[in-house]
C-alpha cells in the first residue's frame, strides 16, 4: 500500500520536501512494492514523480540498486517472502537470512563482518543527527590515500532524515565527489529520527522506544534521500546498533539487510581483514576519525603495495554470500 503519512508526520514530510533541492521534482505515492524482473533483479519500492512512475529495484546478485522508469520493466508482483523462495540461491536472499538468525542480540543484529581474499576493510560511516559540520577530512584523507592505488574509494554511509534537513551543502560535497570519480557511495537508511534518550535502557530506545513509527523513520527517509538525488541501498543500520528479534523482522520486511559492525574504532575495536568498519562522521566523535586517519597512516604502506584496501559493502557482502562461496 501506498506510504501512509499519519497526522503527526504529515508536517515532517512536507518538510522532507521543502527542504531540499527546489529543482528536484516532489515524490508521491511511495509504497512498499515487491516483485521480481529479468537480470536478478528485485523490486522493492514504486513511487511517482513528475507525472511518471518509477521502481527501485535491487540486483539480489550484485546487491546494488537503481531507479528504473515503470515501463522500462516487465514485473512480476508477489510478496517479499514468495520473491524470496524464487531467489533462494542469491547473494541477498542469503545475507537476509543471515541477518534473521543473527538478530537475538540486543545490539549489533545483522551482517556485521564480511569477506574478502586480501587484507582490507569494509568502510562505514554514521551520519547521525548533527548540529556540527560534516568531518570532511575523512574524505579527504581516504582520496588522498588511494589516489594512486584505487579510485573511486568504496565508502558506505548510513544517514539519517535529520542529517539531510540540516547539512545540505555537505550532502552536494559529497555527491560532487561522487561526480568527479574520487568516491563510491553506497547510502544506508539510518531511520530519519534516530531518536535517542540517554535516560532509559537500551531496551526501550532508539527504535525501540514505544510509539515509534517505523513505516515513517524507513520510508520518509527513503523519500529524503531521493529528494536530494541520493540512490536508497538494500542496507540498513540500527541507531545505536540497538534492535531486538521483533524488530529486525520489522526491518527485513522492508527488504532491507541490517548491518552491524565487528570494528566501532571509536569503541576501542580493532579493525580485521574483512571487518566492516564503523566511525561517525558528523563531528560527534572526534576520537573515532582520528582512529581512523591513524590507521590511515599506519597501512600506507600496505596501501601503496595494494595489499591493505578498502572494499564496496555489496560486493564484500556478495562475496560473503554468493553461492559460488559455498
Amino acid at each position: 500500500m501506498p506510504f501512509q503519512i499519519k497526522r503527526p508526520t504529515f508536517w515532517l514530510i512536507l518538510t522532507i520536501l521543502s527542504s531540499t533541492s527546489l529543482s528536484a521534482q516532489p515524490i508521491s505515492k511511495y509504497r512498499t512494492f515487491f516483485g521480481t524482473a529479468i537480470n536478478n533483479l528485485l523490486v522493492l519500492r514504486s513511487f511517482e514523480r513528475g507525472g511518471q512512475s518509477f521502481y527501485l529495484a535491487a540486483n539480489v546478485l550484485t546487491l546494488t540498486t537503481r531507479l528504473y522508469p515503470a515501463k522500462q520493466l516487465k514485473v512480476e508482483a508477489g510478496s517479499l517472502s514468495k520473491s524470496l523462495i524464487k531467489l533462494s540461491n542469491s547473494a541477498y536472499s542469503r545475507a537476509m537470512t543471515t541477518a534473521q538468525q543473527q538478530s537475538y542480540n540486543l545490539q549489533d543484529a545483522g551482517i556485521s563482518q564480511g569477506f574478502s581474499k586480501e587484507k582490507g576493510i569494509s568502510l562505514t560511516i554514521d551520519l547521525c543527527p548533527s548540529h556540527k559540520p560534516l568531518d570532511r577530512v575523512i574524505f579527504t584523507s581516504l582520496i588522498n590515500a588511494f589516489k594512486k592505488v584505487k579510485t573511486p574509494v568504496p565508502v558506505a554511509l548510513s544517514i539519517t532524515g535529520r542529517f539531510m534537513l540540516t547539512h545540505g551543502d555537505d550532502i552536494e560535497w559529497l555527491k560532487g565527489l561522487q561526480k568527479a570519480g574520487d568516491l563510491d557511495i553506497t547510502w544506508i537508511n539510518h531511520t530519519y529520527n534516530h531518536h535517542f534518550n540517554p535516560r532509559i535502557p537500551l531496551k526501550e530506545n532508539f527504535l525501540l522506544e514505544p510509539g515509534t513509527d517505523i513505516n515513517f523513520e524507513i520510508l520518509g527517509t527513503e523519500i529524503a534521500m531521493l529528494q536530494h538525488g541520493l540512490t536508497p541501498s538494500v542496507f540498513f543500520r540500527f541507531p545505536g546498533l540497538v534492535s531486538d528479534h521483533s524488530l529486525v523482522d520489522k526491518i527485513t520486511d522492508y527488504g532491507l539487510i541490517p548491518v552491524g559492525t565487528d570494528a566501532w574504532l571509536a569503541k576501542g575495536q580493532n579493525a580485521a581483514t574483512g571487518s566492516i568498519v564503523l566511525i561517525h562522521g558528523n563531528g560527534n566523535e572526534p576520537v573515532g576519525v582520528k582512529d581512523f586517519i591513524r590507521l590511515l597512516s599506519n597501512q600506507a604502506p600496505e596501501i601503496i603495495k595494494k595489499q591493505w584496501l578498502l572494499y564496496d559493502l555489496s560486493e564484500t557482502v556478495e562475496d560473503e554470500f554468493s553461492v559460488n562461496r559455498q
